[in-house]
């Protein structure tokens, strides 16, 4: 895993300069302490940070190929460059070095655009064709390595894996992307192609941007997208052999590697999946780590450690402090932007766990948008069978006004709970799924934000990018169409960006099996009923998995990575959210309504309402203002 810059002139040929570039290279370092290297000539720099995983002695970058008119520059691991590396040989490419890397170069020279096609992996990388006069750059299917980029006001364009790096250009405009701040606040991070500053752009998953000479035209590309099917009948028996297969050979090809290599062990059914693989892949005992929590909502350890021991791994677990909150600061400095997923703190600490015995981790990450495992997912199939019955001008009326007067039971049992559900059949399909992952409510964040901010968004809310995909899924089947629009925002946006920032604070690369794009395309053309079957979610993944796992590990009700916010605003941060109105940061920014966010504070810690996940994100977002010097 690596981290990778670059300036390119739009304009001409003018020359790059050196101190700037090698300064937003450093700035990535802990993406790669192993090396870093660059490489100038008129009108185009690239840079990269090395964490040597494979060919550690020769794959430094940027690599050239045969007679130095092609160079890369690279972030990633390509699984299948042993076979691409004797294709492409036998088409006359010479190879100097035995790693992934030289492939892509080669790769280009032979398939051009379409050599992305070709990768089976995860990727983010840029390659320069002096011959043609172009750059090219790429991000994986799903979004797993990050790719950003600005266009600066004299004429650079200008590419990183980390904002952090675009920072350091003088240049770059600072100014907020006020949809961005809609989207955060909705969602609890701003989804691809956004990002917090309107002039940089994230390069979306399955996208590709080709740059020429001459020209100032930067109009992306997608090349790939995930294609659901309305298939209704398959064999499960042979689905669940097939799966096994499938599972095994994504996990065996990400066991590569000439450095300590382990998994991250939750106790969960997609982590523990992964380390059953990995046993019967390896004669030693495969390294694994799990955080604890001392509060017993939140702690799964007694679940990991079963299946260490069944597995007979060589188990590294550690419990962290609930309380331990000091991560706050941290958290704005690593994501470069609004991130409001508080999981991102456990997932920090486990990830500086494992770096302690490996450098390479494999996760379970992607099994619930893959498999359909998350309990919204079965509650919006249940509504949709629901809104399916009455149409939507008698839905709207009848259960919206339901929804009105009953009232918010936060502290009561689920059964009680019944306003979410009563409000969601009052909705379309796509406003209900919406409001389901929403961190707020659209009552909540018109409330929130000033009038100025109102009337700078200009009627824009995130539903708009919500009912932009939900059509696009290929399926008419409700669970298919929540998938794809998990896969497009949820897993790119806030999953994927967590663990790789956790990860890389760490120099710690994360593989992740169960995003294998060729088991990401089988599945999307499983019928939903044996992804979600008899109110069971990732139904065939737990089959398939049942000779390797018991029970009790496979049926267990899922439990949340997360941490007591609940608790946390009514004791240990208190003080901290009297801090943040009382700084005046927030205020000064002109975004948002001060005495609601009084109100929202004042009912949190009386105890009359819970709303620890909106303060969450009030509290982020103004680290963000006082680090990130933004712009309103």
């Amino acid at each position: 895993m690596c981290g990778i810059v670059g300036i390119w002139d739009l304009t001409g040929a003018r020359e790059i300069d050196r101190d700037l570039l090698h300064r937003m290279n450093e700035r990535q370092f802990h993406r790669g302490p192993d090396g870093g290297g660059l490489h100038l000539e008129p009108g185009v720099g690239l840079g990269h940070r090395r964490l040597s995983i494979i060919d550690i002695a020769a794959g430094h970058q940027p690599i050239f190929n045969e007679d130095d008119s092609v160079a890369v520059t690279y972030n990633g691991e390509i699984y299948n460059f042993v076979e691409l590396a004797e294709e492409l040989t036998t088409c006359g490419h010479v190879f100097k070095t035995h790693c992934d890397t030289e492939v892509i170069v080669h790769a280009w020279e032979e398939w051009g655009e379409q050599c992305v096609e070709r990768f089976r992996g995860m990727f983010a990388f840029a390659i320069w064709d002096r011959n043609q006069q172009t750059l090219f750059l790429a991000r994986d299917r799903l979004g797993i390595k990050p790719l950003m980029y600005t266009v600066t006001n004299d004429g650079f364009f200008a590419f990183s894996s980390e904002l952090k790096a675009l920072r350091t250009l003088e240049g770059l405009d600072h100014h907020v992307d006020i949809t961005a701040v809609e989207d955060y606040f909705a969602l609890g991070y701003i989804p691809d192609p956004k990002s917090i500053y309107a002039a940089v752009r994230k390069l979306n998953p399955g996208t590709t941007l080709l740059l020429k000479r001459g020209s100032e035209t930067v109009e992306p590309h997608q090349y790939w997208d995930v294609q659901f099917s309305d298939v209704d009948t398959i064999d499960e028996q042979a689905a669940i052999k097939e799966l096994d297969a499938r599972v095994r050979e994504a996990v065996k090809v990400r066991m590569v590697a000439e450095v300590p290599l382990g998994a991250f062990l939750s106790g969960g059914v997609d982590s523990s999946a992964v380390v059953a693989m990995m046993a019967g892949l390896q004669e030693d005992a495969v390294n694994t780590c799990s955080i604890g929590f001392d509060v017993a909502n939140y702690d799964e350890t007694e679940y990991a450690r079963r299946v260490a021991e069944r597995y007979k791994t060589n188990h590294y677990e550690k419990t962290v402090d609930s309380n331990a909150f000091d991560l706050i600061d941290k958290l704005t400095d690593l994501y470069d932007e609004p991130y409001a997923d508080s999981s991102a703190i456990p997932t920090y600490r486990v990830c500086q766990l494992a770096k302690e015995r490996v450098t390479v981790s494999l996760s379970g990450d992607g099994g619930d948008e893959v498999f359909a495992g998350y309990r919204r997912q079965r509650l919006h199939r249940n509504e949709e069978k629901l809104r399916s019955l009455i149409p939507l001008a008698i839905r709207r009326p009848l259960f919206g006004l339901l929804g009105k007067i009953y009232p918010k039971l936060d502290w009561a049992p689920q059964f009680l709970r019944a306003k979410t559900t009563l409000q969601a059949l009052s909705q379309s399909s796509e406003e209900a799924y919406f409001h389901a992952v929403s961190k707020s409510t659209e009552q909540q964040r018109q409330a929130l934000f000033s009038q100025s901010t109102k009337q700078s968004l200009k009627g824009y809310s995130t539903l708009d990018l919500f009912r932009s995909f939900y059509h696009k899924s290929g399926s008419n089947d409700p669970l298919s169409k929540i998938q794809y629009l998990d896969i497009k925002t949820w897993l790119a946006g806030d999953i994927l960006t967590k663990v790789d920032r956790a990860s890389m604070a760490h120099a710690l690369e994360v593989r992740v099996p169960l995003l294998d794009h060729t088991l990401v395309e089988w599945a999307a053309t499983l019928p939903s009923g044996i992804k979600l079957k008899a109110g069971e979610g990732k139904y065939l993944l737990k089959k398939s998995m049942e000779p390797y796992l018991p029970d009790d590990i496979l049926y267990r009700p899922k439990m949340g990575f997360g941490v007591p916010l609940c608790d946390w605003f009514r004791g240990p941060l208190k003080t901290r959210l009297k801090d943040t109105l009382d700084n005046g940061v927030l205020a000064k920014t002109g975004l948002f309504n001060m005495d609601y966010i009084e109100q929202l504070v004042s009912q949190h810690q009386s105890g009359v309402r819970d709303h620890s996940s909106i303060l969450w994100s009030i509290l982020m977002f103004e680290s963000s203002c006082r680090k990130l010097d933004l712009v309103v």
